[in-house]
């Protein structure tokens, strides 16, 4: 018999995934696709599936479409019901009406293939090995439960593999499985202590389940009591963990230093020097990895003061910010470098150039290529870098950490700052928090917990106001936030309901806290006395986020047990808009846009006051909110103009996208002024020798410098590759590229009002008249009006009609100043000729397979070294036709590229041994995709190499055959991929041979995988679970699966190797162990092992 509510659960699932709803014919199609099977809604006793889906009116709503047919929406869930009694409780001072709820279900922002701190990782704790073998494969007795630890279970790796903190790998959205707790009354086919995971797994958005159920409360019941024989000393353990920490110079978990402790000392470590060991900088660094628990920290040695850093640059540390020493790397420097011809190494650095690379360096925080270090010294301190210094990196080892992720090509190494250590201010930190103890372990009636920012990238908040955007006020949703503060102003309603615990507060002091009556509600909210007056009182509601004067005759004395949540209204800082927070137009534009909406978080800097940037995800296209109000800023008067019918001589054709769309300039007053500003940028920034101006801090949206044809242009950043590598639009000439970091600027102050109040200059136009759609050019059509229109020096055009809503005018191109007779246009010219034939199985658009967040829509074409090149005047779209990009162009279709060798095959550990591995891709036990986890930030730099070398290519249609290796666009990221097969429309099956993906992509998305990047050896390993028989694996036992591996660090011991002939098909069976948990090591095979018992019992 099918359970009624894991069905309801499926089909909100597949409503929830079409915005526009699903008809009524094809809804069994999407819940085949996603189950497996049909909707049994006979089995469930219903007559017809109509009749079932309007017995689920909380799951589902039918409406008739336009065409009469029947369409299925989702019903307001849970969580939306929850957001809708929130935006309903949320109260406003200006009693305006209710805050608007936006986007009920978030759509949540795709996560970046590449890790964002691209740092090389650190092995994991390894699994206890005797507890698996003692089980006979995972079938031997206490089967399912998971190994306590033992004596031996936390050992330090060898030091051969490095002791690097992790960060979050790529495609890494932190989450936990749901814990099997709340069990089902009704018998399922799944057992019970899975049901909850699967409902959860289907259900929920998976950013909202990331969020942490009790992050937010107050956790400090009851210190566990510790038998340790004396009082707790801070420098008897400071000089005692000195002394385990030289042990363990390559780091160890946090979790594994109480046994540590207690094996050297023979005492129990005292519990509040593991809250101490944060601020003991100058004797340890806590690192934090991916994980979302306290315990699992990575603790090394204290960090190496440096003398040449400047100290006014000098920031606090922070998680992402810490050095790491790798001695691995520096001995294959060492080789390569004596190996070489090149004559012994010179003495010491000049100070003053250490000192200014010091200060390089400290402005990438997540690490600088050394091969950018001589353009970037020159063009900030106009002076060359000594030509030794790259060649003789150990020079500066003492203010950089130096890694090598490509060792057969020493040149390409990564360079990351040492940060200065204050010990002053460390030990007044460290008096600081002895003090904060003291006060907490005294715990006076007034103490309020803080309040901990989510741990997930893009938290979900309901914007309440913003006096300046500098202090906006808002509030986080979701579990242990919004959710905890209801159920608190619940009890609060409740205990305040009995006569006998309302306590008036009779004398309220300013600063104190107090429950207060609402005006015009039955609500008890928590507030802060701001002002006494005389018989009123002005309170600001400190979850709630506004102010108001009340009667004193609605204070009462705020019960102790309503102090254990932090308080809901927080503040946080809008990016880029920091020099103009007090700007009315950007407040009103602000207040429209965002107050009382509850939109997306993207947070750039944890700090006491966050820096985020907010999204509307409501609607079709994403907003950025703070590119939206800056853009409040412009002056409408310096548009370019758009009247119909309007002729324009002197127009410079700046850009012709591969769909058809072109980008031109008009003489204008908006254009006269720019030049001008411009002007004015490059004398200053050519008579400035500061670091101050470059950007450290890239995010969607900002808007800076880059070098456009020698000269600094306005680009606006709109897409992030990892750390160092970003995607740009030239606002005023419409070219994309692809650029490292380096390579941008601030605007300097005395012209950013100038620039930032000018609106781009550049017209986006497409040709009237024509027989084809923009999207549906062929790649001859683009290549002729690209040769024809870009180095017009004389080009005219008319527009013929306006898209307001888009900005986009249709227009008759000239290419002299007859714009007066049409027939001449190169519209007309366009249109005559047999350009439009496409090729066979091409289809060229600008349109990637799916939409990402203020992704730019049309591929970037441009070289970037032309951008940067001195009183060069390269156009940005070269008319040259580039050579058949798989060698000869006689040679045979299908034929292999030319000289192309495979990466080295991925080197296993020998059978039974461990690999620190990520899983990528599960789709159940018997098929699931491994990377290993130590080389993983090779591939981020791998990745950010390729896209600057292919966004530089001119699209080129490519002929394909099944099997052959390339690169392929994927999203805006570059993939090396396996051929699987060539369709008729186009399209190509590819497999992404470094994670184990399989995606469709255009034809025109592919480039030949050059020599390069053929270095690292293909990274996915593809992998079947040991210790349970293959099996037809249900749907429900995959989920639970893919909920306890897929994006998750794991440990994996190799049980056998099923060699190929290609590296792709490889496959390893292995035992999967998660370690991250501090009492015990989790086997997959057991969970699935019981699972399957448990099925097979229920049946």
């Amino acid at each position: 018999m099918a359970d009624e509510e894991l069905v309801k659960k499926m089909v909100r699932a597949v409503l929830q995934s079409s915005k526009s709803g699903v008809s009524l014919s094809n809804l069994q199609v999407e819940y085949k696709d996603m189950t497996g099977e049909l909707i049994p809604y006979k089995q469930l006793g219903y007559a017809t599936l109509d009749t079932l889906l309007h017995s689920m009116p909380s799951v589902v709503k039918l409406d008739k479409g336009q065409s009469g047919e029947v369409v299925c929406h989702a019903t307001t869930g849970n969580e939306m019901t929850h957001i809708t009694k929130l935006a309903a409780r949320q109260r406003t001072a200006k009693r305006t009406g209710r805050p608007q709820v936006v986007n009920c279900q978030m759509r949540v922002k795709p996560a970046a293939p590449l890790a964002l701190n691209a740092r090389p990782r650190t092995s994991l704790r390894q699994p206890d090995h005797r507890g698996r073998l003692g089980r006979g494969g995972g079938r031997g007795g206490g089967h399912g439960d998971p190994l306590p630890r033992t004596g031996s279970l936390r050992d330090s790796q060898p030091d051969g593999k490095g002791g690097r903190p992790h960060s979050t790998p790529p495609n890494t959205p932190t989450r936990r499985p749901s814990l099997p707790s709340e069990r089902s009354d009704k018998r399922m086919t799944l057992p019970s202590r899975f049901q909850k995971e699967v409902h959860a797994h289907l259900s929920q958005n998976q950013q909202q389940s990331n969020a942490p159920s009790i992050l937010n409360e107050n956790t400090t019941p009851s210190k566990p009591r510790l038998p340790h024989s004396a009082p707790y000393s801070p420098k008897l353990v400071q000089s005692r963990l000195k002394e385990v920490l030289n042990k363990h110079s390559n780091g160890l978990w946090v979790s594994k230093l109480p046994q540590l402790y207690r094996e050297h000392y023979k005492q129990d470590l005292p519990s509040e020097a593991l809250k101490d060991l944060e601020h003991w900088t100058h004797i340890c660094t806590v690192e934090k990895p991916c994980s979302t628990k306290p315990q699992e920290l990575l603790l090394y040695p204290a960090k190496e003061t440096s003398q040449f850093a400047p100290h006014s640059a000098a920031t606090p540390p922070t998680h992402d910010k810490s050095p790491f020493h790798h001695k691995k790397p520096h001995t294959q420097r060492s080789s390569a470098t004596s190996k070489s011809s090149t004559p012994a190494s010179p003495r010491d650095l000049p100070p003053d150039v250490k000192q200014k690379l010091g200060e390089l360096l400290l402005k990438y925080s997540s690490g600088l290529w050394a091969h950018a270090l001589p353009k970037l010294y020159q063009d900030t301190y106009k002076c060359k870098l000594p030509e030794f210094v790259l060649d003789h990196l150990t020079l500066l080892s003492d203010i950089c950490t130096i890694d090598y992720p490509m060792p057969d090509n020493p040149k390409r190494a990564i360079l990351y700052a040492k940060v200065v250590e204050d010990e002053n201010r460390n030990q007044s930190g460290l008096a600081g928090s002895e003090t904060k103890d003291a006060v907490e372990r005294s715990l006076s009636s007034q103490t309020v917990p803080p309040l901990v920012i989510p741990r997930e990238e893009y938290p979900s908040v309901l914007v309440v106001e913003a006096g300046d955007t500098n202090n906006v006020i808002l509030r986080y949703i979701g579990e242990g936030y919004s959710k905890a503060q209801e159920k608190l102003e619940d009890e609060m309603r409740e205990f305040y309901g009995q006569d006998s615990n309302k306590v008036a507060l009779t004398s309220p002091l300013t600063g104190q806290l107090t429950a207060v009556c609402a005006e015009e509600e039955e609500e008890i909210l928590r507030a802060q006395v701001c002002e006494v007056m005389a018989d009123k009182v002005k309170v600001y509601y400190v979850d709630h986020g506004f102010s108001e004067v009340i009667s004193k005759s609605k204070l009462f004395e705020l019960h102790e047990k309503f102090y254990r949540l932090p308080f809901q209204a927080t503040k946080c800082k809008l990016a880029g808009l920091e020099s103009f927070s007090q700007e009315q137009r950007v407040l009103k534009r602000f207040e429209f846009m965002a107050t009382g909406k509850i939109l997306l978080a993207e947070i750039l800097e944890r700090q006491e006051v966050p820096l985020v940037v907010l999204y509307d995800t409501s609607q079709d296209d994403d907003i950025n909110i703070n590119a939206a109000c800056m853009k409040a800023l412009q002056d409408k008067s310096l548009e370019s103009p758009l009247k119909v019918n309007s002729a324009y001589m002197n127009v410079n054709v700046t850009s012709v996208c591969s769909d058809g769309t072109i980008y031109c300039q008009v003489p204008s007053r908006g254009l006269t002024k720019l030049n001008e500003f411009l002007e004015k940028t490059e004398n200053y920034l050519h008579s400035q020798v500061t670091s101050e101006l470059l950007v450290s801090r890239p995010f969607c949206g900002k808007i800076c410098l880059a070098r456009y044809k020698g000269k600094w242009s306005r680009v606006e950043i709109t897409n992030l590759h990892g750390s160092r590598v970003v995607d740009i639009l030239f606002v005023d000439v419409g070219v994309q590229a692809s650029i490292e970091v380096t390579e941008l600027r601030e605007i300097p102050p005395p012209t950013l009002r100038d620039l930032i109040s000018t609106p781009a200059q550049a017209l986006k136009c497409c040709l009237a008249d024509l027989p084809v759609s923009v999207g549906s050019w062929t790649p001859d059509a683009v290549q002729w009006l690209r040769d024809t229109a870009l180095h017009c020096s004389d080009c005219s055009l008319k527009i013929a009609k306006v898209d307001e809503h888009k900005r986009l005018a249709h227009v008759y191109l000239f290419t002299s100043k007859n714009f007066h007779d049409t027939s001449c246009s190169l519209n007309q010219q366009l249109a005559n000729s047999n350009l439009w034939n496409h090729q066979k199985d091409v289809f060229l658009s600008s349109r990637g397979p799916s939409k990402s967040l203020n992704a730019p829509t049309n591929p970037a074409t441009i070289q970037t070294s032309s951008l940067s090149t001195d009183g060069q005047d390269k156009a940005p779209h070269t008319p040259k036709r580039m050579s058949s990009p798989l060698g000869s162009q006689s040679a045979p279709p299908g034929s292999p590229p030319e000289q192309l060798a495979l990466p080295p095959l991925l080197e296993l550990p020998e059978i039974g041994q461990n690999l620190d591995v990520f899983v990528s891709v599960a789709c159940h036990p018997g098929h699931f995709v491994l990377q290993p986890w130590h080389d993983m930030y090779k591939l981020v730099d791998l990745m950010g190499e390729m896209i600057l070398h292919y966004n530089k290519m001119e699209e080129k249609p490519l002929k394909v055959v099944k099997n052959q290796v390339c690169a392929a666009k994927v999203e805006n990221n570059w993939y090396r991929v396996l051929v699987k097969g060539v369709l008729t429309n186009g399209l190509v099956s590819v497999f992404q041979l470094d994670y184990g993906k399989h995606e469709l992509v255009s034809c025109t998305q592919l480039r030949p995988l050059t020599q390069e990047f053929c270095q690292l050896p293909f990274q996915a390993i593809t992998a079947q679970l040991a210790g349970v028989k293959p099996r037809q694996w249900s749907e429900e036992a995959s989920i639970v699966f893919r909920n306890h591996v897929e994006k998750k660090p794991l440990v994996a011991q190799l049980e056998s190797v099923q060699e190929a002939s290609q590296p792709w098909d490889r496959k390893v069976v292995i035992f999967l162990v998660d370690t991250s948990q501090e009492e015990r090591d989790i086997w997959l095979h057991d969970i699935m092992a019981e699972l399957t018992d448990e099925m097979s019992n229920a049946a």
